[in-house]
């Protein structure tokens, strides 16, 4: 991998994350465009660095929430800022179990299979289109059926949430679409949904990226010469991801706020297609 294709990979993470169009689902239609075949074990170091990036993006645009969240969990205010840290704790369990159970036999089962993202891109399609037709168009139109009022999100509704995400580990199964497309039909608030989104994907990338930093540890892994990604590149990828990142999670608060996720749907339709006919 040269510094232009980790130009691009970092690009298309930084805007897949938090775009509802599945970064994994994008990352590997990009990897086989530009015809890369990288070893995971020797590109690990670039991954968790974009992972990093995509962290840091998330704190930096919504800081001004983040900060006082962390203070009142570790002070234990016991306020609301407490127990909402708390909610997003719990919505961190499914994906947890997941990803220590069977991450690995995702990816051995699915990577590299276009198939399986172009139905998944599908897949998320439907999921926004139904959150839009069934909650968002009533809300925009001032006709929400039965009376129906936007909610906080609860406890339950937390936990559900977390199991979309859990279930977004497929390559094309957008977590960001898949977690607020879920939040919107369980009928909380929409920009409280992308928030409560952007914020619980901070713990599982940080879980992921220090499971990658004790595999890069591992006996094996130290005795593996050499590497598929030089540090200029890893740099790259990074400064993208992380510039990018904060663009679009800025972009997507306010798509959230407008009610124009179906769009999304729309551009995950013929993706999938076109990844089907791949």
């Amino acid at each position: 991998m040269d510094w232009i294709d980790a130009l691009i990979l970092g690009i298309v993470q930084g805007l897949s994350e938090y775009l509802p169009i599945s970064s994994s689902g994008h990352l590997e239609i990009f990897k086989q465009l530009l015809g890369l075949d990288l070893d995971p074990d020797k590109s690990l170091e670039f991954s968790v660095m974009l992972h990093v990036a995509t962290v840091l993006s998330t704190i930096v645009v919504l800081w001004r929430e983040f900060v006082p969240l962390c203070v009142s969990f570790f002070t234990f205010k016991r306020d609301a800022g407490f127990y909402y840290v708390c909610k997003i704790l719990l919505s961190c369990i499914p994906v947890a179990i997941v990803g220590l159970l069977f991450k690995d036999y995702v990816k051995e089962l699915f990577e590299g299979n276009l198939t399986v993202v172009g139905v998944c891109l599908i897949v998320t399609a439907a999921l926004l289109s139904l959150a839009y037709f069934y909650r968002t168009e009533p809300q925009l139109a001032r006709k929400p059926a039965g009376g129906f009022k936007p909610r906080d999100i609860s406890w339950l509704d937390a936990f559900v949430i977390g199991c979309a995400q859990a279930v977004a580990v497929l390559p094309g199964l957008s977590r960001s679409g898949s977690t607020i497309a879920t939040g919107i039909l369980l009928g909380d608030k929409r920009s409280e949904v992308a928030r409560f989104s952007f914020f619980m994907v901070i713990i599982p990338i940080l879980g992921e990226g220090l499971l990658d930093i004790k595999k890069m540890m591992e006996p094996a892994a130290v005795a593996m010469p050499g590497s598929d990604v030089s540090i200029l590149s890893i740099v790259v990828g990074f400064v993208a991801a992380f510039v990018v990142g904060c663009i679009a999670c800025k972009w997507m608060l306010d798509i959230v706020k407008k009610g124009k996720l179906v769009w999304f749907a729309v551009y995950c339709v013929i993706m999938g297609l076109l990844c089907l006919v791949w």
